[in-house]
Order: structure tokens, then sequence, then C-alpha cells
């Protein structure tokens, strides 16, 4: 059996480059949503003659689409996630924009009849309004208030929820933006970590769960947690997501 020490240099040691979560096989488990994102996205993709992801990471869900629209593009605001999102959506002839994600959209107004977002950090509904051609739709999977609060209080104590995740203040930023929601679905997830070397990569790879979080700062909190595990199994907690989906008028 592994110590702690030699699992948290594991996990500390882990590549945190793109949105892959391969390397989490048989050391953590999180529940997917039951809308499928990845299939809806699919399904919508190749019924459009643009699409673009905004915030794609390293593009590996949009990777997945089985046909890709005549013109495709993708933003993404980290670098080495700019370079992994290029390789992988090169087979579909994407073309990604590195674009900080607070940033104006590099696009035309009217230019895409279907943007998506898999959670994105900041949603600019503005831009999203902007570039969407009359009668298209922005769908994306949101993170939502609270999720993994259990993990962010086992390392920094309580905290309050972000209410810029609440979905009653998401739909109400898509009206403001002059889009109709036509679509809102929630949903509560259970994510067991099973070893603390799992704990700490996700720690590195989802920086907004625990803000600055360093090996180092947290040691003292990270053995106890690995404690924990060792005497229960596991450690719990709960992911919340909502899928929104908004349409720009037709005229």
């Amino acid at each position: 059996m592994s110590t702690f020490e030699e699992l948290v240099d594991e996990g500390a040691a882990a590549p945190v480059e793109g949105w892959d979560f391969s390397w989490f096989a048989g050391r953590a488990t999180e529940e997917r949503p039951p809308w499928g994102y990845a299939r809806l996205i699919g399904g919508r993709m190749s019924t459009v003659e643009a699409g673009l992801d905004v915030q794609t990471g390293g593009g590996e869900v949009l990777a997945t689409i089985p046909t890709a629209p005549p013109r495709l593009a993708a933003t993404e605001s980290w670098p080495p996630n700019v370079e992994v999102a290029r390789r992988n959506l090169a087979p579909l002839g994407g073309t990604v924009y590195e674009v900080a994600d607070d940033a104006e959209l590099p696009f035309p107004a009217e230019s895409f009849d279907l943007v998506v977002s898999r959670h994105p950090v900041l949603t600019r509904w503005d831009e999203i309004a902007r570039v969407l051609r009359p009668g298209g739709s922005f769908l994306s999977q949101q993170v939502g208030s609270g999720t993994m609060r259990e993990l962010t209080e086992a390392m920094m104590g309580p905290v309050p929820a972000n209410p810029a995740r609440e979905t009653g203040r998401t739909v109400a930023a898509a009206e403001a933006a002059g889009l109709s929601v036509v679509d809102l679905r929630e949903a509560t997830l259970r994510a067991e970590f099973f070893d603390i070397g799992a704990v700490v990569h996700f720690l590195r790879k989802v920086i907004w769960t625990v803000p600055g979080f360093t090996v180092e700062a947290y040691r003292d909190k990270l053995r106890a947690m690995h404690d924990r595990i060792h005497a229960e199994g596991a450690f719990v907690a709960y992911s919340r997501r909502f899928l929104i989906e908004a349409r720009k008028p037709a005229s």
C-alpha cells in the first residue's frame, strides 16, 4: 500500500493540461449528468452551418462530435490547453483561438448558429448574444452553486456559496442579453475520492475548488483527509451541474 507521501507525490506530478480525466480511473469517480452533454452537442453540431465552443479546454468534449459543421471554431484562455485543443480539433477542421475568459469574442456579429460551452469560468452573455445568428442557440453545461463544497470546506473551512453560479441569476443574465431560456435542468452528482493523490491532482486541475492550492500550504489538511479516506474507504463530495439552452429571437 502506498504511503501518504507517495500518493501526494503522484498527484502533484500528474500533468494538468487539458480536460482529460482518465488519470482518475480507479482513484476517483463522479456521476454523470442525466442529459448527456456530449451527446447533445454532437447531435446539434451535425445540423448547423457554423458552430463555436467557448472555453473548450483541450477540446476533448468537442472532439467527440460525430459530424462537424462546415465551420467549427473554439476559444480557450490557457496557452497549454490551446495547443492541446488544436491537436484534438484538427481532424474536425476546427480552428482554435486563444481568448481570455472575460474578453470579447474575436468574431463578427451573427457568425454562428450554435454556441456551446462546458463548465465555463464565466459567461459573457452579451458576447454570446452578439455572435449568435437570429434563431441560433447557446447550449451550455455549467457548474452550479456549492459544487464540491465538501472538498472546499475540508481544506478551507466554511465558505459562502458563489451567487454567480445560481441558476436564477444565470437565467436573468441570459434574458438581460436578449436571449430566451428554452431549457433548464439541474443535477446533484456524487463524487468519491479513493486516495489522497486523486484529491491533490483534482485540486491542481480544478483550481477554483481551493483557490491558491499548494501541497505545502495544505499538507496538514491533506494528511487528515488521507486518514479519513483510509478509515472510511473514500471521501465523498457532491458536484452541482445545470444545463441551460438560451435562444436568440429569429427576428
